[in-house]
């Protein structure tokens, strides 16, 4: 087992429990511009590009003004308005602790833009837990590898040091391209055998599990 320096984890289905609130973000949005609403599993499948690139694959017909009103208004109901509950799952706050005692680095490579990232983060109190983060309105969109990249640049390490912990195929393609290592979790957006087909490690089916594993990674 690798002795990994840099642990970068996906937020939403990763660390965060927010499935239920973003695709209720979406149908709140899409009522606003009388869209029609769509099936609960394509807003899901979506979860985890940029909000840009989430909405144009919904609805394509759209332009990009469309577009850019469909995004202002899903941010509006996301941080401001949404009643919808969302929280870290459970026991994420002890193992990133735990992981910081064992002098990991630990970042974050997400769809949100950096205006959700940093409200929910203050929320949370999650903010100092992390050394970095890159946002997909910042950089490209999952799953181009760029946000990746970036991080390894600004930690001066290679793909070889680090490894990506996410809950959808667009985590986990977008760090096979650069043949960084990955860890899949299943109780997040996408089934364990969909995750399986882009060849991670493992697939963990619960925070503990997760734990465990990043922690073996210092047991030497």
């Amino acid at each position: 087992m690798k002795n990994y320096q840099l642990i970068i984890f996906d937020w939403d289905g990763t660390l965060m429990d927010s499935q239920a609130r973003i695709v209720n973000c979406l149908r709140e949005g899409a009522d606003e511009l009388k869209l029609e609403q769509l099936a609960e599993t394509q807003l899901k499948s979506i979860i985890g590009l940029g909000l840009d690139e989430a909405i144009a694959t919904l609805y394509p017909f759209l332009t990009a003004q469309q577009v850019s009103l469909y995004a202002e208004r899903y941010r509006y109901h996301f941080i401001t308005a949404s009643d919808t509950p969302s929280g870290l799952f459970a026991d994420v706050q002890i193992m990133l602790e735990q992981l910081l005692a064992k002098d990991f680095m630990l970042a974050i490579a997400t769809g949100k833009a950096r205006r959700g990232l940093d409200h929910v983060l203050q929320e949370t109190g999650m903010k100092s837990y992390f050394h970095g983060t890159r946002c997909a309105d910042e950089t490209r969109s999952k799953p181009h590898p760029q946000m990746l990249e970036e991080l390894l640049d600004d930690f001066a390490l290679t793909a070889d040091d680090a490894i990506m912990v996410g809950d959808t195929g667009y985590d986990l393609l977008m760090a096979n391209t650069i043949k960084m290592d990955t860890l899949a979790v299943s109780y997040g957006v996408n089934e364990k055998k969909d995750l399986l087909k882009y060849n991670p490690l493992a697939c963990m089916d619960s925070i503990s599990e997760l734990s465990q594993y990043l922690l073996q990674c210092r047991a030497n």
